[in-house]
């Protein structure tokens, strides 16, 4: 990690985001700002600390969109491709294609982005992307990977906009996540830029309770506020 780290911690990176998001939203200029319908779809689990005050700020639902890296059994940190529970794949282009062990480790991989979103669907709100702004954010972007296959997954839905917020990403990364929204929103773009984790001063894993009390939070509080209403 830096001796001076670019955030604190998740919320410090969290609440720093929404004040962006919030600020590109003005921008647009609407003449009917209660036409756009914005969700907040956080990449969990790490994605959900910085997510909840994004939403808070907006006051809209938060979701998530699990995807899972697909890795190669003698190299668990290497990133071949990506997959969301529902089965939206994305391959890295340089992948070698049909060796013996991709099915197993798709299927590996899918079956644990399944199994966190069962465990974190008892916080989900009933919401559909379709015709509605949906804002993909994690904690950072690394390879693209995961982020790219999410995306991915939420244009089938056709959404009126998707636009990727994260506090950090690579600089070389820019162009790629272009590619993948309508609008994209990065915090800081260090060079060298090595791990998402080297720019947080705290940056603990995200335990399942974590990011399950994350999404609870939030329907809770839009509940309250409509009760309030």
């Amino acid at each position: 990690m830096f001796s001076n780290p670019l955030f604190d911690n998740r919320a410090d990176a969290g609440e720093r985001l929404a004040a962006a998001v919030f600020a590109e939203l003005g921008k647009l200029n609407l003449t009917a700002p209660e036409a756009v319908k914005p969700i907040v779809y956080a990449l969990p689990r790490g994605g959900l600390p910085i997510a909840v005050p994004v939403a808070r700020l907006l006051g809209c639902p938060l979701d998530v969109v699990v995807a899972k890296k697909i890795t190669r059994p003698d190299n668990l940190e290497l990133a071949i491709g990506a997959v969301t529970a529902d089965g939206n794949v994305l391959w890295q282009k340089q992948k070698q294609h049909n060796l013996p062990w991709q099915k197993s480790a798709l299927d590996q991989a899918q079956n644990n982005a399944q199994s966190l979103l069962a465990d974190l669907s008892p916080g989900r709100p009933n919401v559909s992307a379709a015709g509605a702004l949906a804002i993909l954010v994690d904690d950072g972007v690394a390879t693209g990977m995961t982020m790219a296959v999410a995306a991915q997954a939420l244009r089938i839905q056709q959404p009126m906009a998707l636009w990727i917020c994260v506090p950090v990403a690579p600089q070389d990364l820019l162009e790629f996540l272009e590619e993948m929204c309508d609008r994209h929103i990065v915090l800081e773009t260090p060079d060298p830029f090595y791990s998402v984790s080297r720019f947080y001063g705290e940056f603990p894993q995200v335990e399942t309770e974590i990011a399950l009390a994350c999404l609870r939070q939030q329907t809770e509080w839009r509940s309250s506020v409509k009760l309030e209403g």
